[in-house]
C-alpha cells in the first residue's frame, strides 16, 4: 500500500463522488488531507468519516483561491472540482454556459496549481499534482463541446505545468475517467440512445465506479509512481483505444 508522510494533500471537488473516493483512500493511504467543494454538508459528513480537514474557496475566484492557499504548507494536489455545464452541440451551446465550464473545469485548476505550487516550490519537498480530466479530452463525444474543450485544456495544463514544475521535483499528471453512474449523469448517459451504442464500443461494456477513479488518483500521487509525469492516463475501459 503506498504511504505518505511528506506533507498534506489538497483534493478539491471531495464533495463530489470521485473527490471524495479519492480522500477515503488517501487517509486510508496514511495521508494527511485537505478537503475542498461545494456542498458544505457533504464535506463536513467526509470530514467526520475520514479526518480530513476542510478548506472553503470558489474555484472561480483567483483572490479566493490566492486568501485560501498563501502559505499553506503541500506536497500533493488533486483538482478534482469540476462543472458539467450542458449536453449541446457547437451550433446550440450557450456561451455563458461554456465560459462558466472553462472557468471552474481548466481555469481553477490552473490557479489551484499556481498558489498550490508556490508552496511546495518553497518547501522543497518535490511533491505531485493529479488533475482530473475526462475521456471527453481525448476523442470526440456528441454534446460535450464545452465540457471537452475543458479538459482537453486541462490535459495541456499538466504537460505544460511537468515541464515547468519538474526542475523542482514536482510531477504532474492527469487522469482521465469513462462516465461513473451517478444520478448527476444518469440522465443523459443512462437513455438507452446513448448508453447502448457508447457500451457496445467500449471493451469492457461497463461504467466506471469512483473508487477504480481513486486508486489510480493515489497511485500518481504515490512514489510508486515517482518516474511519471505529462501523462494524461485513460480510466476508461479501453473506450479511447478503439
Amino acid at each position: 500500500m503506498a504511504t505518505f508522510a511528506k506533507g498534506p494533500i489538497l483534493v478539491t471537488g471531495a464533495s463530489g463522488g470521485i473527490g471524495a473516493a479519492t480522500v477515503r483512500q488517501l487517509v486510508t493511504a496514511g495521508a494527511t488531507v485537505i478537503a475542498n467543494g461545494r456542498n458544505t454538508d457533504a464535506l463536513e459528513a467526509l470530514a467526520a468519516e475520514t479526518g480530513c480537514t476542510i478548506l472553503p474557496f470558489d474555484l472561480e475566484s483567483e483572490d479566493s483561491i490566492r486568501e485560501a492557499l498563501d502559505g499553506l504548507d503541500l506536497w500533493g494536489v488533486v483538482n478534482c472540482g469540476g462543472f458539467g455545464g450542458e449536453i449541446a452541440t457547437p451550433m446550440e451551446t450557450d456561451i455563458d454556459i461554456f465560459d462558466k465550464v472553462i472557468s471552474v473545469n481548466a481555469r481553477g485548476a490552473l490557479l489551484v496549481t499556481k498558489y498550490a505550487s508556490r508552496s511546495m516550490i518553497r518547501l522543497g519537498n518535490g511533491g505531485a499534482i493529479v488533475n482530473v480530466s475526462s475521456q471527453a479530452s481525448l476523442v470526440g463525444l456528441r454534446g460535450h463541446i464545452s465540457y471537452g474543450s475543458s479538459k482537453a485544456a486541462l490535459d495541456n495544463i499538466t504537460r505544460v505545468s511537468a515541464l515547468e514544475l519538474g526542475e523542482y521535483g514536482i510531477r504532474v499528471n492527469s487522469v482521465n475517467p469513462t462516465v461513473v453512474m451517478t444520478p448527476m449523469s444518469a440522465w443523459h448517459w443512462d437513455r438507452p440512445e446513448v448508453r447502448d451504442p457508447f457500451l457496445n464500443t467500449m471493451p469492457l461494456h461497463r461504467w466506471a465506479t469512483e473508487d477504480e477513479i481513486a486508486a489510480p488518483i493515489v497511485f500518481l500521487l504515490s512514489e510508486g509512481a515517482s518516474m511519471i509525469s505529462g501523462v494524461a492516463l485513460p480510466i476508461d475501459g479501453g473506450f479511447t483505444a478503439v
